[in-house]
């Protein structure tokens, strides 16, 4: 017998098993892989949309801003916006003989986009392991198209959406803005950012190496528009107020204004502006004081403008009529160190006259002869002190001082406006109950088709004796600016110190005036409030009622409410002459 035959050859043996494992390993793998085709594909299929599918979000068009008439104040208008795929494009192969490659990608990138190479070359090697980055965003579709023209490997376009404000800087402070990721920041458009921008859906679709969408998949959620948000502003009284009040700012240095309209009976915001104001629609030189709603931030003493109230709270004592006579002489009232003045000693008068002469003693007098809560309990009822509630992000509350046993020089401050604080929205919702016959109405930004209940705060007949005092103080008094042709006007000029860091600075003002027309049924109540007039002018009669009386003359007319006065003694302004005022139809 052959030893050889005989010998055991352990190489031999190996190979045939390792052979037969790789043989069994091949006909399973084939199987399999005959199986995923032919029977079952959907893992295969699975597997290739996990590498080649994209899922992205579908941008939800962010609801209009409108006025009370639907014209726009705040619309968003469909942008590009170029992205790139750092990743993809570095993981690009060089290729020298076709001089393509990473590199070669951002330098055409770079020439189409009309910007450096080397910034944008430092801007993909910053951003090399991230599989997404923005290259320009909200552009027009005639650049996006150049860009995306060029075929730049892992550079594609989205859709965007872009807000445009058609009243620019008229109305910003009221409806604000939103940043590029169209987020709400200042205005209506953070206080309703929820409700305006609506529930982006979701789209699958198959990209190639460039970013070029091959295919679309499908669309896995739809996308649900924002709500659209109706106003109560009417953009007509909204740019005359703008005009007059930036007009007098500018006449008299003043540092700041503000103004507001209110709809007596509905308690609506019909106009809201502000001095300084911004452009939300270029936002490249913006200053953030500029930003400011300060018709509901910024806090003043009201001063003389909160007299009309003081004589409401004796009136509603029981211990006054209109017919009362007040010892005003010898024209001061001391308390210690602290002493209460007039500009003349006005003797003995009555309350029309106290409101006339604007008699900080008569006030005084009043106040201190009440409980001596009666002066708080009115500024309290009429919503001084407390937010307004409009819903605008930063609303100031006010200040109204409480103290368990009041110092007779408080009360007597407090009777005649200092002390205390309010914003020019709230001095105006003061001013609109006392118009509206007492009755308090909520104060809205959002337009009413129906009046929110309120609550009788003062009444009626008090409120219409009120009003007919404050006639006689545009007509004989301080406030005779305010005059409207053809219209009874009721109102009150204050002129205010402004309190410095030591104490009250006596060169700096701030100047007022609060009223309503027409006087025989108010419809429009309006405060205008100028902040430190710089010049001769500073008192609330020179520089606060002319711009009452401009802009509510232009408000009564455009909204159609007509001249409350005799015939015979309706005029109009004519190249500063006065000529007869013809009305054709009238109360």
């Amino acid at each position: 017998m052959n030893i050889e035959n005989r010998v055991h050859t352990p190489g031999k043996w190996r190979f045939r098993f390792v052979y037969g494992i790789a043989l069994v390993l091949f006909f399973v793998a084939a199987g399999r892989l005959f199986y995923l085709t032919a029977v079952d594909n959907a893992f295969l299929k699975n597997q290739g949309e996990i590498r080649a599918v994209r899922t992205e979000s579908i941008p939800a068009t962010r609801g209009m801003i409108l006025d009370r008439r639907g014209e726009p104040l705040a619309v968003s208008t469909p942008t590009w916006t170029i992205v790139a795929n750092p990743k993809t494009l570095w993981k690009m192969p060089n290729d020298p003989s076709s001089n393509t490659g990473p590199e070669q990608e951002i330098e055409r990138l770079a020439g189409v986009m009309g910007v450096g190479r080397a910034w944008l070359q430092e801007k993909f090697e910053a951003n090399k392991a991230r599989s997404f980055m923005y290259l320009r965003r909200q552009i027009a579709p005639s650049e996006a198209d150049v860009i995306m023209g060029a075929k730049i490997v892992g550079v594609s376009k989205t859709k965007e959406y872009k807000r445009f404000y058609p009243a620019g800087e008229v109305a910003s402070h009221v409806v604000g803005f939103t940043n590029i990721d169209d987020k709400g920041q200042e205005g209506v458009e953070l206080a309703y950012d929820k409700a305006l921008e609506g529930e982006p859906g979701r789209r699958s679709y198959v990209k190639d190496l460039r970013g070029n969408i091959i295919r679309g998949v499908g669309v896995d959620e739809t996308e649900h528009p924002g709500e659209n948000i109706e106003l109560s502003i009417d953009l007509r009284l909204q740019y005359l107020a703008y005009r007059e009040l930036k007009a007098a700012v500018t006449e008299h240095r003043a540092t700041s204004a503000s103004a507001v309209i209110l709809d007596v009976k509905t308690g609506e915001v019909l106009a809201m502006v502000n001095q300084p104001s911004y452009n939300p629609n270029d936002r490249s030189k913006l200053e953030y004081e500029e930003l400011r709603n300060r018709a509901v931030i910024d806090l003043f003493e009201p001063g003389s403008t909160m007299k009309p109230f003081t004589i409401s709270a004796a009136l509603m004592s029981g211990q006054y009529t209109t017919e009362t006579q007040i010892n005003t002489s010898p024209g001061y009232l001391r308390f210690g160190r602290f002493t209460i003045r007039d500009a003349a000693n006005y003797g003995v008068i009555d309350f029309e006259k106290l409101l006339i002469k604007s008699s900080n003693v008569g006030a005084s007098k009043i106040a201190l002869s009440l409980p001596q809560d009666a002066i708080w309990n009115m500024d309290y009822e009429l919503g001084i002190g407390s937010s307004v509630g409009i819903g605008f992000p930063g609303e100031a509350s006010g200040v109204l001082p409480s103290h368990p046993k009041w110092h007779p020089s408080e009360i007597a401050t407090l009777s005649y406006g200092y002390g205390l604080s309010v914003s020019t929205l709230q001095l105006a919702q003061a001013y609109m109950t006392l118009a509206n016959g007492g009755y308090r109405v909520p104060v809205t930004i959002f337009k009413q088709d129906v009046p929110a209940d309120g609550k009788q705060v003062i009444p009626r007949e008090v409120a219409k004796d009120v009003v007919k005092m404050m006639e006689a103080v545009v007509q004989r008094g301080s406030g005779k600016a305010a005059q409207i042709p053809g219209y009874r006007v009721a109102g009150k000029t204050g002129t205010v110190h402004k309190v410095g860091s030591k104490g009250y600075e006596y060169d700096q003002y701030v100047a007022l005036f609060a009223g309503m027309a027409p006087a025989s049924n108010p419809r429009l109540a309006m405060v205008v409030m100028i902040n430190d007039p710089k010049g001769r002018e500073y008192y609330g009669g020179e520089v606060a009622a002319p711009v009452f009386s401009r802009v509510m003359e232009g408000a009564l007319t455009t909204l159609n409410i007509y001249p409350d006065l005799p015939e015979g003694l309706r005029e109009v302004r004519l190249d500063q002459k006065k000529v007869p005022y013809q009305v054709v139809q009238g109360p």
